[in-house]
């Protein structure tokens, strides 16, 4: 059915008709909760309850319960939401009749299982609900249960069927089948479900038609907020940085206005993430920090930052500690990247090569080109610490390739700087010098940290051993400085003379010094 557009118009009509049917009552509510007037929207379906109840309709007072109660549950308000329920499960045991209401409230039903561990009961509870709905015709609940359920399946690792199954319930969406607010819900669901399995192309197709299906309701509030931290996250991953703020700015403001405290916590952790890519490693961190105290998990971005800062320790001791505590399988592949990232700058290869080997794990068991890209940008960083430059390359040029394809410039670029610090290991100093440039072309337009100076292929690792070696410590010195052991030490001055195409350590300071990679006492 077709979303009315002017909620705030609805609602004066509504309410300058008073007293109002209990069928009025339920627009009156859907127009208030889609301007963000929740205590309000369940205050009006209190009254349709009551209405109903009292006029001998149990099935739509059981309905209007159960939109109540949800309100509550996916507002941590469990006890009273689950206090709706019971009045709802009250009203159809009286009744007895079979009847799609009853498909609703195995929805609460499934999260609960869930929560509680029982993800085969989870979807195995949606497909009833589904199928309830479909018996009833009922599009709302067909699609409700449906895009549940195949969020469960891709966080059960079986991307393929629950990808197929939020296909079909946006069908239901975009052919304008679903009531307002399942429509919205249906198309946040289903974009966090895309986000889930790493699938950047479906998200952005879906968030495009979420963004369309707001403007069109200009007073809408509601789903807002949700709609342009989706647009912010691909807007950072195609290199859009300043549109991607702007996206942040706008779903702060509306969630601001809403009080939803979830999209606000969100929201500063990516413009923590954005802020750290950026340089501004202060604003970062007040962004993290702003996310933590909202209740949303500050990893693998601070740790990231801390690493930026030159805190190798502490970014290897809370990305350690957040792995330890993840066990779904999407949130790991994404900690596992920066894994990998922080343990090789820890000169802890082993370490490094072994989060990578669980991350290839996911990328095989998934659909996900973006998974794939991660996956191989991993390994080729892997074998290039542990000096195979040419089992490094094929790695590096597929992430390169995948990055591309996906349009994500930032990630292709990281990609192409490890493409020449490989060739130039291999000799190849044309395609390294070739390669270095066009990256460090890329990430400087984008206002990207790496991109406001060369390293001439160095890590940060071998930056901090050159910044002591330009100060004269001995190879024992550095070691005792930076916690490692002589023979790391000397292996990392290899690099580093090998990587300046320089003989001797005199040498390697004049070029670090020439060059801005240290700066002068």
């Amino acid at each position: 059915m077709e979303s009315v557009s002017d909620w705030t118009a609805t609602i004066g009509e509504l309410t300058a008709a008073e007293p109002l049917a209990p069928a009025d009552l339920e627009q009156l509510a859907t127009a208030l909760f889609m301007v963000g007037r929740e205590d309000d929207y369940v205050a009006a379906l209190e009254r349709a309850f009551e209405a109903y109840e009292q006029g001998g309709e149990a099935l739509r007072a059981s309905r209007c319960a159960f939109w109540i109660g949800m309100e509550f549950f996916m507002g941590g308000e469990i006890s009273r939401g689950s206090g709706w329920f019971a009045r709802a499960h009250r009203l159809l045991d009286a009744d007895g009749s079979d009847c799609a209401e009853r498909g609703y409230l195995m929805l609460p039903e499934m999260y609960r299982l869930k929560f509680g561990g029982d993800m085969h009961g989870a979807i195995a509870t949606a497909g009833e609900a589904a199928e309830i709905g479909r018996r009833f015709g009922e599009p709302d609940l067909t699609a409700l249960a449906t895009q549940s359920r195949g969020v469960f399946l891709i966080e059960a690792g079986r991307p393929r069927e629950g990808l197929a199954l939020l296909d079909e319930a946006m069908l239901s969406v975009t052919s304008g089948e679903l009531s307002p607010m399942p429509t919205g819900i249906v198309y946040c669901s289903c974009i966090e479900g895309c986000r889930v399995a790493f699938g950047p192309r479906r998200a952005q197709e879906w968030t495009n038609a979420l963004h369309l299906w707001c403007e069109r309701q200009p007073d809408l509030l509601a789903f807002t907020g949700d709609c342009h931290l989706h647009r912010s996250e691909l807007m950072e991953l195609h290199g859009a940085w300043a549109d991607a703020l702007g996206a942040l700015d706008r779903a702060t403001a509306r969630a601001t206005r809403a009080g939803n405290t979830r999209v606000l916590a969100h929201a500063a952790y990516l413009r923590g993430e954005l802020r750290r890519l950026q340089g501004d490693l202060a604003g970062a961190e007040r962004a993290f920090r702003e996310a933590a105290s909202g209740g949303h998990e500050p990893q693998p971005g601070l740790a990231l930052l801390r690493l930026a800062q030159g805190d190798v320790g502490a970014a290897c001791g809370a990305i350690r500690r957040v792995l330890e505590e993840t066990s779904d399988t999407a949130a790991r592949a994404q900690l596992l990247a920066a894994c990998v990232e922080i343990l090789l700058a820890a000169d802890d290869v082993d370490a490094a090569s072994e989060a990578c080997g669980e991350l290839a794990m996911i990328a095989e068991q998934s659909v996900s080109d973006q998974l794939a890209a991660l996956a191989a940008h991993g390994r080729g960083a892997v074998e290039l610490a542990r000096g195979d430059a040419g089992a490094a390359l094929p790695h590096l040029r597929a992430a390169r390739t995948g990055w591309r394809d996906l349009g994500a410039p930032y990630e292709a670029a990281r990609a192409q700087l490890l493409i020449a610090q490989a060739c130039s290991a291999l000799g190849d100093d044309d395609s390294a010098a070739i390669d270095r440039e066009a990256a460090m072309g890329v990430l400087a337009k984008l206002g990207a940290t790496e991109g406001r100076r060369d390293t001439h292929g160095l890590t940060q690792r071998e930056l901090e051993v050159l910044r002591l070696v330009a100060a004269g410590h001995t190879n024992k010195a550095i070691a005792v400085e930076l916690v490692l052991s002589e023979r790391t030490v000397d292996r990392h001055v290899s690099n580093i003379l090998a990587k300046l195409r320089v003989a001797s350590r005199a040498a390697a300071t004049a070029f670090a010094y020439e060059h801005g990679l240290v700066a002068r006492g």
